[in-house]
């Protein structure tokens, strides 16, 4: 009897041990599928995207803002104007370049049909605004109407242009991070000698898109050239696509002008 009891006991104890360690094996396995779980969230989450301020101070780009309409319209403002104002000098990095410019000796692109012709700094710049199979070709466009004058040393010959944007519409959605905005303006070209203009209609019917931006992972040893550039990126907005806009009337000012060429 007392033989069968110490049996009952020991079968009791190795039933509750054997009960524990199924127990903490499925919270081991749980805990395992949390884990994973949270590593996969973290693998899919988007890295923070930072743009650094005048006063040194960097900031997160939250991605809502950079859909918010003024800030895409202030987008295509911003790099319109840098990509057709052509001054003949660099873009000023310092105080001391604003009140003394360097030249612009131009960025040589060579063209599809061969051959080669320049376009300003400022251009070559703004065009990493534009998608990377959309930049090549429009590059090779601007370079054609960009004149040689520009980047001419003799007074007598430079000539600078101009963006005046007499309107820009605001953004109108087309599809998930994508919008459309119109513009209205005129290229003013201007020989510097007898202040002569020419000016050129320049209404577009622009494409842009949001895009992931990457920071620079060793900004203290970005060149000025490099930091403009990644400046532009941050902005995590580009210009997929620009097309032909035709006036409905001569009312620039009117809520619908457009229709497309």
């Amino acid at each position: 009897m007392s033989l069968l009891k110490k049996k009952q006991k020991k079968n009791n104890s190795l039933a509750i041990f054997a009960t524990a360690a199924f127990g903490l094996q499925i919270i081991v396995i749980l805990g395992l599928i949390v884990q994973g779980m949270t590593i996969r969230q973290l693998s899919l989450r988007k890295p923070l995207n930072f743009v650094e301020l005048v006063n040194g101070e960097r900031v997160t780009i939250d991605e809502k803002k950079t859909q918010d309409p003024e800030v895409i319209r202030q987008f295509i403002i911003k790099t319109m104007e840098l990509m057709f104002n052509w001054t003949g000098n660099l873009p000023p990095q310092t105080l001391e370049e604003v009140a003394n410019p360097k030249p612009d000796p131009g960025i040589t692109i060579i063209k599809p049909e061969g051959g080669s012709a320049k376009v300003t700094t400022g251009s070559w710049i703004a065009s990493f605004s534009l998608s990377e199979d959309f930049r090549k070709g429009f590059l090779s466009k601007l370079a054609e109407i960009t004149p040689p004058e520009v980047f001419s040393d003799n007074p007598t010959q430079t000539i600078s242009a101009q963006l005046k944007l007499k309107r820009v519409t605001a953004p109108e959605q087309i599809d998930v991070g994508k919008w459309r905005v119109g513009i209205v303006a005129d290229l003013i070209q201007q020989k510097r000698a007898d202040g002569r203009k020419i000016v050129i209609p320049f209404n577009k019917d622009i494409l842009i898109q949001t895009i992931d931006y990457f920071p620079y992972p060793l900004p203290q040893q970005m060149t000025d050239l490099q930091q403009a550039i990644y400046s532009v990126r941050s902005e995590q907005l580009e210009i997929y696509e620009i097309r032909n806009l035709c006036l409905l009337d001569n009312d620039s000012s009117s809520d619908e002008p457009f229709k497309q060429c």
